[in-house]
């Protein structure tokens, strides 16, 4: 079939579905109503499907006879953000009708394509062998799904999945534009909320306290000291702090300080391990210089970089060009935000793209997680046809790729987030 033709035939039934789903957000571990309609619309295209408890939805495709099997996924949480009536210069399409809840990262968008790359690869299912699973994956802004999804897959499925494959939307790229990047596509990273106790007491006196103040202050001077002398300079990695507690009198030394924040890198072995593990030793020293204590309030194991295979961004290029054309291809710079596919793309060789949904006149080009973020829904159409195009190449070439799975084990791999 023609890809795109297909794709822009159906693209009412894409919109009305990305509309829909915008203006029903649900927060993470909270999509109890977007779940059933994305098992709703399963069932209208005629797709098998099973539940998986705080994890998500799984849809399965059966080609005609044995072959590969291809796992397509899309997130579908949204955030608790208010959404303003305007993009960056107009009317929005659609608007959240749960108010303080918002699709402000285009998930909306992620759950109307894969549903349309479900409804198109089955039409066509006599046309290609093997399998394709279909992941809906919760709460990836802010829950632990994959701690439920992935056991699932390599434990009770049965399936046996040879390649993934998944988009996110770009505020960035225009609108009928695709990008892939070769090695890294999205940072690893880590967060942290931490408490530094001290002792209070009165500021005519503050040989008589221990201040979490100048604690905390000798620590992020390290931090940013430990930045610069233990990463590479060939090597990426941010520490920024977003928030940072204590005291309300003036002349009094609190009891407690605390602080939170993130650190995101595009290698974990060359960068993130290390500063990780560095970071917890000079808390530790800090602390003890200064007569104080700790908690860790929040803070998971490092979430993996989202790393492409090489393999699967060539084959992700070449489906680009040969489905949309060469000119639709565009340079690609890795994004230092963080997604929870990279879990999956550590068990199973694949790619992440990126669709863009930028355009000025319509407004759409504020920053993701922002009350003005805003989708060009024509961007959508570039992101359909690239993951069917790339799926049915992959389902009838067959090709093998060869690829090392990189994990301690799956309790380890799946305890990591920010």
């Amino acid at each position: 079939m023609n890809v795109k033709e297909t794709v822009m035939q159906n693209f009412e039934e894409l919109k009305t579905i990305r509309r829909y789903c915008h203006e029903h957000p649900e927060l993470s571990a909270e999509e109890f109503e977007t779940m059933k309609y994305i098992e709703k619309k399963l069932d209208s295209y005629g797709i098998s499907h099973h539940y998986v408890k705080n994890g998500g939805v799984f849809g399965w495709i059966d080609g005609q006879g044995s072959g590969k099997t291809i796992l397509l996924r899309a997130d579908i949480d949204a955030l608790p953000i208010v959404e303003d009536e305007k993009n960056l210069n107009s009317p929005r399409a659609c608007i959240s009708q749960n108010k303080g809840v918002m699709h402000a990262c285009g998930h909306d968008g992620h759950i109307a394509m894969l549903l349309m790359e479900a409804k198109l690869l089955q039409e066509q299912k006599d046309t290609w062998p093997g399998k394709v699973i279909l992941m809906f994956e919760e709460g990836e802004e802010g829950s632990d799904a994959v701690r439920y999804l992935l056991p699932y897959l390599e434990n009770e499925s049965g399936w046996n999945i040879d390649t993934c494959y998944a988009t996110h939307v770009r505020w960035d790229i225009p609108a009928g534009k695709m990008a892939v990047c070769h090695g890294p596509a999205m940072a690893g990273g880590f967060g942290f909320k931490i408490k530094i106790k001290g002792h209070g007491g009165h500021g005519s006196r503050p040989d008589l306290a221990q201040s979490p103040i100048d604690c905390f202050t000798a620590f992020y001077k390290d931090l940013q000291a430990l930045r610069m002398r233990a990463v590479s300079p060939m090597e990426t990695l941010t520490v920024s702090i977003g928030s940072l507690h204590s005291g309300d009198v003036l002349n009094v030394i609190p009891n407690d300080l605390t602080f939170s924040g993130t650190s995101r890198f595009f290698s974990y072995d060359n960068a993130g391990k290390m500063f990780y593990e560095e970071f917890l030793k000079l808390l530790e020293n800090d602390c003890k210089n200064y007569n104080c204590s700790y908690e860790i309030i929040h803070m998971k194991k490092p979430l993996y970089e989202t790393r492409n295979t090489e393999i699967c961004v060539t084959r992700a290029e070449q489906a680009i060009q040969k489905y949309l054309g060469d000119a639709v291809l565009t340079p690609c710079e890795p994004w230092m935000a963080s997604e929870t596919m990279a879990l999956t793309m550590r068990l199973y060789p694949g790619v992440l793209t990126f669709t863009g949904i930028a355009n000025g006149e319509k407004g759409c080009g504020a920053n993701h997680h922002t009350p003005e973020f805003d989708i060009d829904e024509d961007g959508l159409i570039y992101g359909v046809t690239t993951a069917v195009g790339y799926a049915l190449d992959y389902l009838t070439e067959q090709p093998d790729i060869p690829f090392h799975r990189n994990i301690i084990s799956m309790e380890d791999l799946v305890s990591r987030n920010l």
